[in-house]
């Protein structure tokens, strides 16, 4: 809603940037603390989060493509050179970065994955309120208390009270780091701490999507974030199942 923050030297701080920065480093901190706790190789985090940002920003462009691909053809800088990503593109080549990584460094993919994915989370609270800023990811039109007007110069239509479902999704991406925090350092199993993120990550997104309102593609009714988190949430369900047959087998 107020992306443009102040101008330093003809600079302009944009909300997103700082939020997106806040992320990253919230997730950095996080991470790098867990490590330490978990005998875990604290002085590789930061070297794994930026990969998995490199390469999840380009597949998140990349799957933006694919979505817009008629648009893409006809005028490919429209596209490319836009705001616009799918961050389910994000998350999945983020985690094949960080696979190929740990492989590269002939570290447990598994341990590293369950120990960042309460990062990412926290990571991805603070990206929404970024998307508010900006007025990207945004909602319905509404009647309710709860709708926000945007300015002119917002990606969100102005004038108009839309739902906030930026702010929905940061507050579900807070809660979902909180659960898969105490999972990790406090549950029975902290081993199906990245199924959770899956599990948890794919049902909300689920659900905000119904009250989204800005152009992101679609496969049959679905959205695209929809239909691809079917696969988020069966991939995250296999892996519960996979991890408790595993533990059955060790009684």
């Amino acid at each position: 809603m107020f992306n443009n923050w102040f101008t330093i030297g003809g600079i302009t701080i944009h909300g997103y940037g700082v939020m997106t920065a806040l992320g990253m480093l919230a997730a950095c901190w996080v991470g790098e603390r867990q490590a330490k706790k978990h005998g875990l190789r604290s002085d590789l985090i930061v070297d794994i989060v930026l990969w998995a940002v490199l390469i999840g920003y380009m597949g998140s462009k990349l799957l933006y493509v694919i979505v817009e691909w008629k648009t893409f053809l006809q005028d490919p800088w429209s596209v490319l050179g836009s705001s616009g990503f799918v961050v389910y593109g994000g998350i999945i080549t983020g985690v094949l970065a960080v696979y190929v990584f740990c492989k590269r460094k002939h570290l447990d993919f598994r341990a590293y994955f369950n120990l960042l994915m309460p990062a990412v989370a926290l990571a991805q609270g603070f990206g929404r309120i970024g998307c508010f800023c900006a007025g990207c990811c945004y909602g319905r039109v509404t009647t309710s208390p709860l709708g926000v007007e945007f300015p002119v110069g917002s990606l969100a239509p102005a004038g108009v009270k839309i739902l906030p479902t930026q702010l929905f999704s940061s507050a579900g991406d807070f809660i979902i780091f909180a659960v898969l925090y105490w999972n990790y350092n406090h549950g029975k199993h902290p081993e199906d701490t990245g199924a959770w993120y899956l599990i948890l990550y794919s049902i909300g997104r689920f659900l905000v999507e119904f009250l989204r309102a800005d152009e992101r593609g679609a496969v049959g009714f679905l959205s695209t974030s929809q239909f691809l988190a079917l696969f988020m949430l069966a991939a995250g369900l296999y892996l519960l199942w996979k991890h408790r047959g595993k533990r059955a087998e060790a009684v």
